[in-house]
């Protein structure tokens, strides 16, 4: 009975070994900035908004290479990331955040899909064919160069 007994611990232990090493090679790719780095406009934001806006801080040339499709042309904006950040302080390195994207869907969901595709190997251009085909319909696009 002893034996049955450590074998079952054993395949236990095996199992529980298999499945935290599992979780740790799906983990993200995708850098992430700090909760701290968000601007208190977004608390109590929904996940993948603050979700998206760290990703634009951390990511800031990745995002610039998108556009986006929600008419904020009309804006100013030049990219997907201009709907999270004005700019940089040049003087502190702080950036000045844009609350824009906090409550439009579709910059939302254009950093979210760009966040996927990388983390799925997807190169540059392949993400922007991906934003280009899914969003057209949405509205005009923003004036950004291609990658």
């Amino acid at each position: 009975m002893r034996g049955v007994l450590k074998v079952t611990q054993s395949l236990l232990s095996a199992a529980v070994m298999m499945l935290l090493l599992s979780a740790c090679a799906s983990r993200s790719k995708v850098t992430l900035a700090s909760e701290s780095a968000l601007p208190a406009f977004l608390d109590g934001a929904p996940p993948r908004v603050r979700e998206a806006y760290q990703f634009a801080i951390a990511n800031p040339d990745e995002l610039a290479k998108y556009p986006c499709y929600c008419g904020c042309v009309a804006m100013g904006h030049t990219s997907n990331l201009s709907c999270y950040v004005v700019g940089e302080n040049d003087a502190v390195g702080a950036m000045t955040f844009d609350a824009h994207a906090a409550d439009c869907g579709i910059c939302v969901d254009i950093t979210q899909d760009v966040m996927r595709l990388l983390d799925e190997g997807k190169s540059s251009q392949k993400i922007r064919a991906y934003i280009d085909a899914t969003y057209s319909a949405f509205g005009p696009s923003t004036n950004t160069p291609l990658p």
